[in-house]
């Protein structure tokens, strides 16, 4: 039996792109290069897919800048979408895909969807999972529909802003409060989002925010610590303990993440045994209820003054950095980095597996 081909697909127009660089270069390194062959494919900040081996090599080894120069000094005859080197083969000649695109325009389901177009067994979401993760206000929607907690909170357009501040701010008065966050809904790794502890503040959030997003979510600051749980599986999914992410920062904002090395992780979070049983509940319960697979990460905030839970955002494509929380949850719970990609790979091909027992043509 031959190696698995691996399409791995990373960068992306996002502002997630560089942690999407640093996650799939931790991807590649974790397979076993005796059972899988590697085909990375890197997608510029503009959208251009360079598909060259060594330009898309150049991206994952050398980082994006790198790529870039290397993309632009090779000639380009297919335009944007240069299928050159696979041009006398069969269309990319892969057996999976293992998309590590973060944020809009690769976890949204756009990518997930070319993939079912192609008949690509992929690793994560389908596109209905994908996109409903990816979108803050419809996730939570889901949520409140099957009795999941989340924080009170409003949306509202950017343009509802620009056209009514006065009438914006009302309604953020009279339905949020202060201290609030404002997040575009779209997006992750917490670009765009402002913590709002005045009124002064709040036009300047939402502007902020309306950069990366048309849809703006504003919800109620909670005075809470922040837990996340893992969940890896198909149908019947399982979760991973809990951990607790304590940042040096106000909030765990983008610059805490990934830029600033005094954030903890506490794996597993000092919580006592009945809180974290019923995160991992509730984190499943996530899963299920946006139809989810292969991976998520289940973010919580732990209320401090009431002990409640709530759901706060769950990550369809978690990051796989060096500092990330999901590979670390599993790792604690005895699934090595190594293993948890061989898992997410077999997961991916048994649902690509079991969709095709689906009959496309009419009875």
């Amino acid at each position: 039996m031959g190696k698995v081909r691996v399409l791995v697909l990373f960068g992306g127009r996002s502002a997630e792109h560089e942690v999407s660089v640093v996650s799939a270069r931790a991807i590649v390194g974790a397979l076993d290069p005796g059972r899988y062959e590697v085909r990375p494919v890197y997608i510029t900040r503009s959208g251009r897919w360079v598909l060259r081996p060594a330009e898309a090599w150049a991206a994952l080894e050398g980082g994006p800048e790198a790529a870039l120069t290397a993309a632009e000094a090779a000639p380009d005859p297919a335009g944007p979408m240069d299928l050159a080197p696979w041009a006398e083969t069969k269309p990319l000649e892969v057996e999976v895909a293992f998309p590590v695109l973060h944020g809009p325009f690769g976890e949204d389901g756009t990518v997930q969807g070319l993939l079912e177009l192609a008949g690509i067994p992929y690793v994560g979401a389908p596109v209905l999972g994908s996109a409903l993760g990816m979108d803050k206000v419809l996730m939570k929607a889901v949520f409140l529909a099957r009795g999941l907690p989340v924080v009170p909170h409003i949306h509202l357009l950017a343009r509802d802003f620009r056209r009514d501040p006065n009438g914006v701010v009302g309604r953020v008065r009279a339905e949020v409060g202060l201290p609030c966050f404002v997040k575009p809904a779209n997006l992750g790794s917490s670009v765009g989002v402002s913590k709002v502890t005045c009124w002064d503040e709040l036009g300047p959030a939402v502007e902020r925010a309306a950069r990366y997003d048309r849809k703006v979510l504003v919800e109620r600051a909670v005075n809470a610590r922040e837990l996340e749980c893992g969940v890896l599986g198909n149908d019947d999914p399982v979760a991973s303990g809990v951990g607790e992410v304590v940042p040096a920062r106000e909030f765990y904002d983008y610059e805490a993440k990934y830029r600033d090395g005094r954030t903890q992780l506490l794996i597993p979070a000092p919580i006592p045994p009945e809180v974290a049983e019923e995160v991992r509940r509730l984190a499943v319960a996530a899963f299920k209820a946006l139809d989810l697979a292969g991976m998520a990460r289940v973010d919580f905030f732990y209320c401090r003054d009431s002990g409640k839970l709530y759901i706060n955002e769950v990550n369809t494509i978690p990051g796989f950095t060096p500092v990330s929380m999901y590979p670390k949850l599993w790792e604690h719970a005895g699934l090595s980095f190594s293993e948890l990609v061989d898992r997410l790979i077999q997961l991916a091909i048994e649902r690509h597996q079991e969709r095709s027992r689906c009959r496309t043509d009419p009875d």
